[in-house]
């Protein structure tokens, strides 16, 4: 099975997702550290739909300014461009495979698309 994160090395989240893809036999893992390559809007709109969210339950508050810029009541579009602008907003991690997408907040999330 193929699976991509979304990952950010300093969050602890993000390092134990990571932990139970690699440790997960049969699985082809690609990492994409986002705050290096931050996914395009369209590709951000094509996770959000397949995890079955929007794009403001994708966005990360704490510790971001998305407050202070008006986000929290933007638009889809408005939060995505934000989001591929400044990947810090994007909240993480992202995990994408075969079975669908998840936003893994607890980790164990991930359980559901392997």
């Amino acid at each position: 099975m193929k699976a991509t994160i979304w990952h950010n090395p300093n969050c602890g989240t993000s390092r134990k997702t990571l932990a139970i893809l690699q440790e997960t036999p049969g699985v082809a893992l690609t990492v994409v550290e986002y705050l290096k390559a931050p996914p395009a809007s369209q590709k951000l709109a094509q996770l959000y739909r397949d995890a079955g969210m929007t794009p403001a339950e994708g966005l990360r508050t704490r510790g971001t300014d998305a407050e202070e810029r008006g986000l929290l009541l933007a638009s889809d579009a408005e939060i995505l461009a934000a989001m591929a602008a400044d990947p810090i907003l994007i909240e993480r991690p992202l995990v994408e495979t075969d079975k669908g997408v998840r936003l893994c907040r607890p980790q164990e999330k991930v359980s559901e698309i392997l």
